[in-house]
C-alpha cells in the first residue's frame, strides 16, 4: 500500500490535540512563597524539587497512556470511543479556514487555501481532492482540545504546634494570591476557548493539582470561579487530575474520552452538513454539460472543476467526516457515490484527458476510494460483496486503459494490475492478523445433486452447486501470487520495449513480444524512466515470497501444498532470472522430490530443464549428467530424446567425474525410467525346491531412442541368497541385426549365491531403438519357503571414466506404455501369451501341506449342567515328524440367557483356549486330547471353532521330554518363515438341551394359630415369627427326564435359605432321599417332592404386594446312561423355589370341625374371624341358620354381635354338635356379615339417623380342612398360573 498516500487509506478516527504535556527540560524553580507574619516562626517547606519531580513523571505517564489509546492503522474495525490523540504546544495555531482575516470584508467571498477556486491551491483550477486535505483534519484540526494546566497551590506552612492558632494574615495572603494565579489561569483558557470557538471545537480543561488540594474546602470555589471567568461549558469541560498510578491513568483516558465522544460527533456532524449544503447548491445535471473541444492528451486544461468534479470532492468529505464518527453505512454510501460520478468523469477524455496530472491524481483517488469500499464491506463480513467490487474495480480500469493506449501490451497496465492485487493482498492480512475470517467456500456435497427418489435433477441446478474461483474471496496469498504474476507480465513487457529501443532495426521476429515491442518501439513510453529505475526481479521475488509464506499458513489441505509448491517454483525460476543459481538449485531440489513423489510430471520437466542450465551455469558437471539422465526418461518424442544423449555424451566426452572411482547413482525409483521393465512368472506358486521359470522384459517406449546411450551393463538382482544376473553389452553380429523387435536372452537357473564364485556375464545388446524389447528368459527355486522376485535392476553407463549407476524397479513404465503381464512363446513368429493373474511378479515357494486324518467324537445332543465331552483324534499319515498344537474358540451364542464354557486339558475359558499341545506325532501314530463343553441357562446350539496347526520336527530333535515343552501357538510359528507348518480348521455345532424340566404347584393354606394381641410386645422382637396372615405354601415339585438318552439321578436334596419372610419347615426328600436314589429314568420319567414352607410376612409387604423369594435350592446330582451301559461324568443341575405370592385377605371367617363324629355324642366346632385390614374396624354379625332337616342338634349362639374388630384382631366362637344321624351330615350354615350404618346423603354429619341398619357384605367362611388356594408355576421366575378350588359344602362323617 506504500504506492499510495497514507492519508487516503487510513481508517479515519476522531482527533483530538493534547496540550501543556510539555516534557520539562530542566528542574522547575519553586514558587514563591507566601510572606509571613513578623513574630510567627513557619517550619521550612518541603523541597519544592520533590514536588515537581512527581508532577514531571506524571505529564511523562499521562503522555505514555494517551498515546497508547489509539494506533493509526489502515485495518480497525473495532468502533470504540477511541481518539487519534496528537500532542501539541500550548500555543498551537489552526490553519485559516479562508485566505483573507474574518475581520476582511471580502472574507465572504473567499475561499478556503485548499479549494479548487483559490489560485494558489494546489487544486487549482480544476483539483479533486488532495490528501493534504486529510492531513489537515487529521493532524492540525481537533474535534477536540484538551488544555492540561497546573493549578496553583500555596505551599504548605507546618504549624510548630498543634495549638497554635491559624495565622489570619497568612490566609488573607494566600487566598489573595490564588485569586491571582486563577485570573491569569482563566485568561489564559479564555484565550484558548476563544480559539477553538471559532472553529466550532470542543475545549476542555485538565487541571493538575496535588492530592493534599484535592481534600482543600476552598477548591469547589476555585473551579467555580475559574469555569466562570474563562467561559467554559457546564459539561465535560473541566477535570481535576492528581498523581496517581499507571493503571489509574489509563481510566483517566478512557473515562476522559468517553466524555468528550459526543462533542467529537456533533463537530464532525456539523461539518457534514456544511459539505452538504454546498453540494445542494453546485449540484447540477450532468447530462446538461456541453463538453468542449477534445483537447490533446499531455496538454494542460485550465478550465475550472466540473460539476462532476464537485460531486466527488462533496460526496468524499462527507464520507470522511462519516468514517469520523464512525458511521461506516453512511461511509460507504458516499464512497460509492463517489466512485460512481468517478466512473463517469473517467468515461469521457473531454472530463478527465489521459495522462495529465488531474487524471493521475484521479485514478489514486478512485483506487483509495475501492480499497476504502472494499475494507468497509469486509469490516462487515460481506466477502462476496468486497470482492466483487474489487473486481469490479479491476475490470472497469482495464477497460478505461485500453481506450487510453495503455493496454495489456504495455508494463504500465500490468503495473497498475500489480499494484490492485497486491493492495487488496496486504489488506487481507492486516484484516487476517486482527478479526477478519475468510469463508471456507467448501464444495456442496455431491449427494445434493440427486433427489430422495434416486433420479437427478435439472442441470441448471447441479451447476448451481458450483462456485467461480474469481467470485470467492480467498486468502491472501492468491492475491500476492497474482500480483507476482502481473509484475512478471510487466517485466516482459518493459524487456521487449528496451530491446526495441536500443535496436530499432531488429526484426521483430526474434523477439519474445513483437506486437508489443512493434507497438512500442517508435519512442519510449511516458513512465519509461521511472521504469528503469525499478528492480523488477527483487519485486517479483518479494510478492512470490509473500504469498508462499501465507499459503504455507494456510495450506490444510493436499491441493494448497501443491500449490504453495509451485509458488517454490517460480521463486526458484526468479532466483534463476536473477543469476542466483545456487541458491536456485536449492530450490529445485526440494520442490522436484514432491513432484517425482506425485508423478507430476508436466511441472517436473519444465523444472528439471532450468535446474539443468543452473547446473550449466555452475558448470557442476555431475549435476548436469544427473539431470540429463533424468530428462531422457521424460522425453516427448525421439528427436527430444537423442537430443539429450548427445548433450550427455558431450558431459561425459569433456569432463571427468568429480569422485574418481566411485560411480555416479542416479535414482529413478521416483522418476520416469529409462526403461520399461515387466517381470513375469509362469505360475503363482511353486513348492520348495520346484523350479519356476520366469521373464524379464526390458524394453523402450515408441517415443525414447536409446541407440547412442553408452549402456554397458545391466544387473539383475533377485531375492537374498542369490548371484545377481549381469548382462554384458555385446554389439550384435550381422545375423543378429535382421530381428531387432525382440531379442530373447537366455540365462538358464539362476545359481544360489556364494562367495568363493565368480559371478557369470552373459553378452548381449543393449541398445535401444524405440519400441525395441529384450526378454530375458531363466528359472529360479528355492530349499526354503519364502517369496521369490526380482529386488533391482541396475543400468550401468559407462564413457571416458564416467560409471554412472540407474536402478529400476521390476515392474514399471512410462505413461505412453502399457503394463500387461505377457509371455513370450515364439520368436518366428513373434507371439506372446497374456496371463490372467492379477499379481506375476513374484512366485511363492511352500512347504508340502501335512497330512492329518483328524476325527471328532461325540455324543449328541449336549445336555446343560453336563461336562459334554468331544473326543479329538488326529492321525498322522504323512511321513514327517509332525507337532501339533490345538486351539479351540467358542463362539458367543445368540440364545437369551445362555452360559457356556470350555475345558481343555487345564485350562477353562468361555472364549479361547490356545495353545494345547498334543506332543510331536510319528508317522502312523494316533493322538487323543478330550475337550469339555459345559452349557447352562438355556438349551439352543453351541458352535466350535477348532484350529489344528501341525509343525514339522526332525526326528532327532524330539525326546521324551518334549511334552513339558512350552506350547506353540500358531501366532508364535508364523513369525518364522522358514518354518514347515501348516494349519486345519473344523466348525462344529452341537445342539444342547434341557435334562430335566421342573413344574412346582403352590397350595397356600391359612393358618389356624391365633394372631397375636394387639398390645403383644414379643412382636417387636427381632427373632418373632407368626405366619397367622401369611399361612402356610405347600410346594410339591415335580422334574421330568427330558434327556433323550436317559439319567441316573444319583441324589436330591433342598438346600435351605430362609428369609425374614418364608422359612422351610419339612421337605420329603429329607426322609426319603436315600430309599429313592440313585435310580435310572428314562425321558418322560418323573419324580417329586413336597415341602412346607411357612409366610411371614410384615405389615409393609403387604401394603406393597411384594412376592415372597422362594427359601431354598434344590440341587440333583445326576449322570449320562452311555449306550455302552456306562456312565459319563457327574453333573449337577440347581432348580430354585418358586416365588411365593402373599395372601390378600381383609376379613375371612376360619371354621374348623372334625372330620368325623360319633352318633348321640356332642362334638365342638369353632369359627375364628380374623379383620386383616390395615386400617378399617369391622362390625361383624353372625348368624346360625339350623334347618329341621339338619342331622344336628345345636347348643350355642344362633344370631349376634361380635364386639368390634379392630385392624389385626380376631374373635373366637364354638357351638357344640350333637349328631342324631349317621353318614355325611352337611353342618349347619353359618353365615357372617360386616354390618355398617350408612348415612343418607341428605342428612349432615352427626344428624341421628331414622333408617334401619343396612345389611352389610358377606364374609367368606372357610373350612381350614379344604383350605387349598393352589398355583401352578413352571420355572421359579415364571409367573403363577391359578388352578380353580372346588367349592362345595362342608359336612363330618358321623359313626355310629
Amino acid at each position: 500500500m506504500n504506492s499510495y498516500p497514507a492519508e487516503l487509506l487510513v481508517q479515519l478516527a476522531p482527533v483530538m490535540f493534547v496540550a501543556g504535556l510539555d516534557l520539562p527540560s530542566a528542574p522547575s524553580m519553586s514558587p514563591p512563597s507566601t510572606p509571613q507574619s513578623p513574630g510567627q516562626t513557619r517550619s521550612p517547606p518541603p523541597a519544592p524539587t520533590k514536588i515537581q519531580d512527581h508532577f514531571a513523571s506524571l505529564i511523562v505517564r499521562l503522555r505514555d497512556a494517551l498515546q497508547s489509546q489509539h494506533k493509526v492503522a489502515i485495518w480497525a474495525p473495532e468502533r470504540t470511543r477511541a481518539f487519534q490523540m496528537i500532542l501539541v504546544g500550548k500555543d498551537v495555531r489552526f490553519p485559516p479556514r479562508k485566505l483573507v482575516p474574518p475581520e476582511d470584508l471580502a472574507y465572504a467571498s473567499a475561499h478556503s487555501p485548499l479549494s479548487p477556486l483559490t489560485p494558489s491551491s494546489p487544486l487549482y483550477p480544476d483539483g479533486l481532492i488532495a490528501p493534504i486535505w486529510i492531513r489537515k483534519h487529521t493532524q492540525l484540526l481537533p474535534s477536540v482540545f484538551v488544555l492540561f494546566l497546573r493549578l496553583f497551590e500555596a505551599p504548605a506552612i507546618h504549624a510548630r504546634s498543634p495549638l497554635d492558632p491559624p495565622d489570619p494574615e497568612h490566609e488573607r495572603d494566600k487566598t489573595e494570591e490564588e485569586r491571582r494565579r486563577d485570573n491569569d489561569l482563566s485568561a489564559e483558557v479564555a484565550a484558548r476557548k476563544k480559539t477553538t470557538n471559532e472553529r466550532g471545537i470542543k475545549l476542555t480543561v485538565v487541571l493538575l493539582a496535588t492530592r493534599r488540594m484535592l481534600d482543600d474546602p476552598s477548591l469547589d470555589s476555585r473551579l467555580t470561579f475559574i469555569r466562570r471567568q474563562s467561559g467554559l461549558d457546564s459539561r465535560a469541560a473541566l477535570f481535576v487530575l492528581s498523581p496517581v498510578s499507571t493503571s489509574e491513568l489509563n481510566d483517566f483516558a478512557r473515562s476522559l474520552q468517553d466524555a468528550l465522544y459526543e462533542p467529537a460527533l456533533e463537530y464532525y456532524t456539523s461539518h457534514s452538513k456544511r459539505v452538504r449544503r454546498k453540494r445542494n447548491r453546485h449540484s447540477q445535471s450532468v447530462s446538461s454539460y456541453n463538453p468542449p473541444a477534445l483537447v490533446s492528451m499531455g496538454v494542460a486544461n485550465t478550465r475550472p472543476l466540473r460539476p462532476e468534479g464537485w460531486t466527488v470532492r462533496y460526496e468524499y468529505k462527507m464520507a470522511c467526516f462519516a468514517e469520523f464518527r464512525g458511521e461506516d453505512e453512511v461511509a460507504l454510501k458516499h464512497y460509492q457515490d463517489a466512485y460512481a460520478t468517478l466512473m463517469i468523469m473517467f468515461g469521457s477524455t473531454a472530463i478527465l484527458p489521459p495522462r495529465t496530472k488531474r487524471w493521475a491524481e484521479a485514478k489514486v483517488l478512485a483506487d483509495a476510494i475501492n480499497v476504502k469500499v472494499t475494507k468497509l464491506y469486509l469490516y462487515n463480513s460481506e466477502h462476496s460483496l468486497a470482492l466483487s467490487h474489487h473486481n469490479s474495480h479491476m475490470r472497469r480500469f482495464a477497460d478505461f486503459s485500453r481506450g487510453w493506449g495503455i493496454g495489456e501490451e504495455t508494463f504500465e497496465y500490468w503495473s497498475w494490475m500489480a499494484r490492485q492485487h497486491r493492495v487488496l493482498a496486504e489488506l487481507l492480512e492486516q484484516g487476517s492478523n486482527s478479526s477478519l475470517t475468510f469463508p471456507t467456500n467448501s464444495p456442496p456435497s455431491l449427494t445434493a445433486g440427486v433427489t430422495s427418489a434416486g433420479t437427478p435433477v435439472e442441470l441448471d441446478a447441479v451447476r448451481a452447486f458450483g462456485l467461480n474461483p474469481s467470485h470467492a474471496l480467498q486468502h491472501p496469498g492468491h492475491y500476492y501470487y497474482m500480483a507476482a504474476r502481473c509484475t512478471e507480465a510487466r517485466r516482459e513487457r518493459f524487456l521487449a520495449n528496451e530491446v526495441c529501443l536500443l535496436s530499432p532495426n531488429i526484426e521483430p521476429s526474434i523477439i519474445s513480444h513483437p506486437k508489443e515491442a512493434i507497438s512500442q518501439g517508435t519512442s519510449a513510453a511516458p513512465g519509461y524512466a521511472n521504469e528503469k529505475k525499478v528492480d523488477h526481479l527483487s519485486l517479483i521475488l518479494e510478492l512470490y515470497t509473500k504469498s508462499y509464506e501465507v499459503f504455507k499458513k494456510h495450506s490444510s489441505t493436499t491441493s494448497q501444498g501443491r500449490l504453495t509448491l509451485w509458488i517454490a517454483y517460480r521463486i526458484a525460476h526468479t532466483y534463476y532470472e536473477s543469476e542466483k543459481f545456487d541458491v536456485a538449485v536449492r530450490f529445485f531440489e526440494r520442490i522436484a522430490k514432491t513432484y517425482r513423489r506425485e508423478k507430476w510430471k508436466h511441472m517436473l520437466r519444465p523444472l528439471l530443464s532450468t535446474w539443468y542450465a543452473c547446473a550449466q551455469k555452475l558448470s557442476d558437471v555431475e549435476l548436469m549428467a544427473t539431470l540429463l539422465v533424468e530428462m531422457i526418461g521424460y522425453a516427448q518424442d525421439v528427436n527430444e530424446s537423442r537430443t539429450l544423449q548427445d548433450d550427455l555424451l558431450a558431459v561425459l566426452k569433456s569432463s571427468v567425474p568429480v569422485s574418481q572411482g566411485k560411480p555416479l547413482i542416479v535414482d529413478l525409483k521416483e522418476s520416469d525410467p529409462l526403461l520399461d521393465t515387466m517381470l513375469v512368472f509362469w505360475v503363482p506358486e511353486v513348492r520348495v525346491g520346484e523350479e519356476a521359470g520366469f521373464q524379464l522384459s526390458l524394453s523402450t517406449p515408441t517415443n525414447i531412442d536409446l541407440s547412442t546411450l553408452p549402456i554397458d551393463s545391466v544387473t539383475i538382482t533377485f531375492s537374498d541368497g542369490y548371484c545377481p544376473v549381469v548382462l554384458r553389452h555385446s554389439p550384435p553380429t550381422d545375423g543378429q541385426v535382421a530381428d531387432r523387435a525382440v531379442r530373447l536372452v537366455k540365462i538358464g537357473k539362476v545359481v544360489p549365491e556364494d562367495e568363493d564364485e565368480e559371478l557369470e556375464e552373459i553378452c548381449t545388446d543393449l541398445r535401444w531403438r524405440p519400441g525395441e524389447r529384450l526378454v530375458v528368459s531363466g528359472s529360479i527355486s528355492s530349499e526354503a519357503p519364502g517369496l521369490l522376485t526380482v529386488v533391482g535392476i541396475t543400468v550401468v553407463l559407462a564413457q571416458n571414466g564416467w560409471t554412472i549407476e540407474m536402478p529400476h524397479e521390476p515392474c514399471v513404465s512410462h505413461e505412453i506404455s502399457t503394463l500387461v503381464p505377457r509371455w513370450l512363446t515364439s520368436l518366428q513368429p513373434i507371439r506372446f501369451l497374456q496371463l490372467g493373474r492379477d499379481d506375476c511378479s513374484s512366485v511363492v515357494v511352500r512347504h508340502r501341506p501335512h497330512e492329518l486324518a483328524v476325527s471328532l467324537s461325540h455324543q449328541a445332543p449336549a445336555l446343560l449342567d453336563e461336562e459334554y465331552p468331544i473326543a479329538i483324534d488326529i492321525t498322522n499319515v504323512d511321513e514327517r515328524h509332525l507337532d501339533v498344537v490345538i486351539d479351540v474358540l467358542l463362539q458367543p451364542t445368540d440364545v437369551d440367557q445362555a452360559a457356556q464354557y470350555i475345558v481343555f486339558d487345564d485350562q477353562r475359558s468361555s472364549g479361547l483356549i490356545k495353545g494345547i499341545r498334543l506332543g510331536t506325532i510319528a508317522p502312523g501314530v494316533s493322538a487323543t486330547k478330550t475337550l469339555y463343553l459345559v452349557g447352562s441357562g438355556a438349551p439352543g446350539d453351541r458352535m466350535l471353532d477348532i484350529s489344528i496347526q501341525s509343525t514339522s520336527v526332525q526326528p532327532e530333535s524330539t525326546s521324551e521330554g518334549d511334552e513339558d515343552a512350552e506350547p506353540r501357538s500358531s501366532s508364535s510359528l508364523s513369525e518364522h518363515a522358514t518354518i514347515d507348518s501348516c494349519e486345519k480348521l473344523q466348525t462344529i455345532v452341537i445342539p444342547t438341551s434341557g435334562a430335566l424340566a421342573v413344574t412346582y404347584d403352590v397350595a397356600y393354606r391359612r393358618s389356624k394359630d391365633p394372631m397375636p394381641a394387639l398390645a403383644d410386645l414379643s412382636t417387636v422382637e427381632e427373632d418373632f415369627w407368626d405366619d397367622s396372615y401369611g399361612g402356610i405354601a405347600v410346594v410339591t415339585t415335580r422334574m421330568e427326564c427330558l434327556a433323550p438318552c436317559g439319567l441316573v439321578v444319583e441324589s436330591l436334596k433342598l438346600h435351605r435359605q430362609d428369609n425374614s419372610l418364608a422359612k422351610v419347615l419339612d421337605c420329603s426328600s429329607d426322609e426319603n432321599s436315600d430309599d429313592m436314589f440313585p435310580d435310572e429314568y428314562l425321558p418322560g420319567d418323573e419324580f417329586c417332592n413336597v415341602s412346607r414352607i411357612s409366610l411371614g410376612p410384615r405389615e409393609e409387604q403387604v401394603l406393597g404386594e411384594e412376592k415372597i423369594t422362594g427359601p431354598g435350592n434344590y440341587e440333583v446330582v445326576w449322570r449320562r446312561m452311555l449306550p455302552d451301559g456306562g456312565r459319563g461324568r457327574e453333573s449337577t443341575t440347581w432348580f430354585t423355589l418358586p416365588t411365593l405370592m402373599i395372601p390378600q385377605d381383609e376379613l375371612i371367617a376360619l371354621l374348623d370341625a372334625p372330620s368325623f363324629a360319633r352318633l348321640h355324642v356332642p362334638t365342638t366346632i369353632y369359627l375364628t374371624v380374623r379383620n386383616r385390614h390395615s386400617s378399617r374396624s369391622a362390625n361383624i354379625t353372625v348368624t346360625l341358620d339350623l334347618d329341621p332337616s339338619d342331622a344336628f342338634v345345636v347348643a350355642g349362639l344362633r344370631n349376634g354381635r361380635l364386639p368390634i374388630l379392630l385392624p389385626g384382631s380376631e374373635e373366637k366362637l364354638s357351638w357344640n354338635l350333637i349328631p342324631i344321624e349317621c353318614g355325611h351330615v352337611k353342618i349347619p350354615r353359618i353365615k357372617v356379615m360386616n354390618v355398617r350404618r350408612a348415612t343418607l346423603p341428605s342428612q349432615g354429619v352427626g344428624v341421628p339417623n331414622t333408617e334401619d341398619d343396612v345389611e352389610g357384605e358377606a364374609v367368606k367362611v372357610v373350612d381350614v380342612r379344604a383350605d387349598r388356594n393352589t398355583a401352578r408355576v413352571q420355572n421359579a421366575d415364571d409367573g403363577t398360573v391359578a388352578i380353580p378350588q372346588q367349592d362345595g359344602s362342608s359336612t363330618i362323617l358321623v359313626l355310629p
